[in-house]
């Protein structure tokens, strides 16, 4: 009895003796530590102490903001005499631990808990991998089931499934989808329909398509036959990857399995055959969908007709937007748009105007789709008779009248569209910026500048714009006549609304402005232009160098360069050379060097005239060594380069100290059969003379002795 007794008592004291050494360990805390957390803990334990029991512990846990201080006050608890470690408690630390992404000790608690077979371990870890799932964690999800599969224990498919769900609808990415699926099939789980949906999706979402198509044909042997989801996946993905024939016969395969699409499937694939041109499958939908009693929404009829009609089908059109109608379902204006165009492309113009009175439409945009197709199809009588029809029954806006106004004036028939806008002002429709850019256009093809200017200021006292066609053409024809000033007026006006100008009729305005001396006029257009969205060419550029270098303003010049530069401008080999022209100056020699060295890096050369009057200014302002390797190319690449040129770079190299440079100039000249002129003789002879004796002899035994330059060195010394 006694030996029972001292059995019993020595548990008893080596619980209390580790709760006094953990106690310790927790109250002896190093200098470092917060002393306000020390307190708390002190507090904690105190009020624990008296009624430690597992409710009360997690209610502690769960109200501690500090995940350390909790996971010290459950260490401490784990080492009493009283079981606290419960499926409750441990859930509970951590999910403070998750919180606060600690990972190390979330996955110790999790070990712990495995290896201590806690009662309800199964339904906790499952519990656990639904909670972190809903909350977007992942990571820390998957690490439990890790722990779950290292102690074989099986979770909940539906567990499962929710967090591959949420692995797909986060887009977590391939990877960490296939580390949490495999772990669910090394735990025994096996998967259902769901389960592999989601795993054909994440394939399809990242790209794997061919390997979602295998997992497809696997299906069977994991004893799941493949659902309207599982289709629906498949065929959305093939046809995004332009695969719509694939999708096409997958579609078949679904019908011989018996597979009953969802309304989910009709309202994602009817839209996608209707777009990659499968009138035939959208039709077999559509009557698919009505057998099984379900009504396609407005935006499914709309691409079914816009489908229908893209394929002439028109009565099969009229048909689905008359069964549309029947069912009380209010067609879109699309629709009709549709309907007509097909109407208009098959010259059905009459049919396309009792269609829409047959229906009773009221919006003018399919009336004038069907106007600016009698204009098209050369119509204009018919044109103007349902013009006037239309108005009649107040089915006309201003679009309808600039339809006509604009094809007449684009014939250059300015009477007649004179006489529209004039009905059109006595029918109470006010003319637009369509209206006037369509008479400015037809007044400056037909040389009528004045009449052009006129209209443009009856456009701006009506605080209105002109169309960037309309705008540039005006532009182009006060430039033709030297209307400078007035053109600079226009442009100015419509530059303050962001209208833009075309490249072409910005350099007329631009070089109008240099040839009459607004150099600086120019530069601020030229400014105004990119602002506006108007992408200079080198041209535009190369008109304002042109004039600024005649003004000899190589500042300007420099400034200029830096904005082409800033603002992306492609030079070519004209562009660089025009460039290189202008920066021959003593202020801008510098500047020349870099942009040649950088003209021959990008494989242009310049062209002869322009080669000579570099190396003259190279060696005038003692630059030649700056561009003696690029100078190298251009004489291997040409071979149009003079003696006279050699002599100038071999003579400028050796006066600027860089003889190995010379050397390779004077083997090109010497391999071409050319000797140097007697100036750059002299320069050769004074330079090897001046060499100490024993120094040269050095130098012949380390070159080549085939080295014509050496050669030649010795010969004249």
């Amino acid at each position: 009895m006694a030996l029972k007794a001292v059995s019993r008592i020595r548990p008893a004291r080596w619980r209390l003796l580790s709760a006094k050494i953990m106690y310790c360990s927790c109250s002896d805390m190093p200098a470092s530590a917060d002393a306000g957390s020390s307190s708390e803990f002190d507090s904690v334990i105190r009020s624990l102490k008296n009624n430690l029991q597992p409710e009360r512990l997690t209610r502690v846990i769960d109200s501690t903001s500090d995940s350390s201080l909790a996971l010290r006050i459950f260490r401490w608890a784990s080492h009493q005499r009283y079981n606290v470690r419960t499926v409750d408690t441990y859930s509970c630390m951590i999910s403070k631990l998750t919180a606060a992404e600690n990972r190390d000790d979330m996955d110790s608690l999790l070990g712990e808990m495995v290896r201590l077979r806690v009662p309800a371990l199964e339904q906790a870890l499952d519990g656990l991998v639904q909670s972190l799932s809903s909350k977007n964690h992942f990571d820390e999800a998957l690490l439990v089931i890790q722990h779950a599969t290292s102690a074989k224990l099986k979770l909940s498919l539906s567990t499962c499934n929710g967090m591959l769900r949420g692995l797909v609808k986060q887009g977590s990415g391939l990877r960490l989808f296939m580390l949490a699926y495999m772990e669910i099939v090394k735990s025994g789980v096996l998967p259902n329909v769901e389960t592999l949906n989601w795993l054909i999706q994440a394939l399809c979402e990242s790209g794997r398509v061919d390997l979602a198509l295998i997992q497809f044909d696997r299906m069977s042997k994991k004893r799941c036959s493949p659902n309207s989801r599982t289709f629906e996946i498949l065929i959305m993905t093939l046809c995004s990857h332009s695969r719509a024939d694939e999708a096409v016969e997958l579609f078949y395969k679904m019908m011989q399995l018996r597979c009953t699409p969802d309304s989910s499937f009709y309202t994602q694939v009817i839209p996608l055959f209707c777009k990659s041109g499968k009138v035939r499958e959208a039709i077999k939908l559509h009557q698919m969908m009505e057998k099984d009693g379900l009504q396609l929404g407005v935006h499914l009829y709309s691409s079914l007709i816009r489908c229908l009609c893209e394929n002439q089908l028109l009565d099969d059109a009229m048909m689905i937007l008359n069964r549309m109608i029947a069912l009380g379902l209010a067609p879109m204006t699309s629709a009709y748009v549709d309907i007509v165009v097909c109407c208009c492309t098959s010259a059905k113009f009459h049919k396309a105007l009792s269609f829409l009175e047959e229906n009773d439409v009221t919006e003018s945009e399919p009336y004038n789709v069907l106007l600016r197709w009698l204009c098209i199809d050369g119509r204009l009588k018919d044109s103007v008779r349902y013009l006037e029809k239309l108005h009649n029954r107040g089915l006309v806006d201003c679009e309808s009248w600039n339809i006509l106004i604009t094809h007449f004036c684009n014939e250059g028939n300015i009477r007649r569209a004179s006489e529209l806008i004039g009905r059109m002002v006595v029918s109470s429709f006010a003319p637009d910026e369509s209206t006037y850019s369509a008479i400015i256009s037809c007044y400056c093809q037909l040389g009528l500048y004045i009449d052009a200017l006129g209209m443009f200021r009856r456009v701006s006292v009506s605080n209105l714009s002109l169309n960037s066609e309309s705008f540039s053409q005006l532009i182009e024809v006060l430039c033709h006549t030297e209307r400078i000033q007035e053109a600079v007026d226009v442009f100015k006006y419509h530059s303050k609304r962001g209208c833009s100008l075309t490249n072409n009729s910005l350099d007329m305005l631009i070089q109008g402005c240099c040839l009459s001396g607004r150099i600086h006029e120019a530069v601020q257009l030229r400014s105004l232009a990119v602002c506006t969205g108007t992408s200079c060419t080198f041209f535009t550029y190369d008109i304002i160098i042109q004039a600024l270098h005649r003004l000899k303003k190589e500042k300007d010049v420099l400034v200029l360069f830096a904005q082409m530069v800033m603002e992306g401008c492609l030079l070519d080999g004209y562009a660089f050379t025009s460039l290189l022209r202008s920066f021959l100056t003593k202020e801008t020699i510098f500047e020349a060097t870099i942009l040649f060295n950088r003209m021959v890096n990008q494989a242009f050369v310049p062209d002869q005239e322009t080669f000579e009057l570099l190396v003259n200014d190279m060696a005038l302002f003692s630059f030649l060594n700056t561009v003696a390797e690029s100078l190298l190319k251009v004489v291997n690449a040409s071979g149009t380069v003079s003696p006279r040129i050699y002599n100038i770079i071999i003579y400028g190299l050796i006066k600027e100290g860089f003889k190995n440079e010379a050397c390779k100039f004077l083997d090109q000249m010497l391999e071409k059969g050319w000797v140097p002129d007697s100036r750059t003789h002299q320069v050769l002879v004074g330079n090897v003379s001046a060499e100490v004796a024993g120094e040269v002899g050095q130098v012949y035994q380390t070159v080549d002795d085939d080295n014509v330059s050496n050669i030649l060195l010795e010969g004249l010394n």
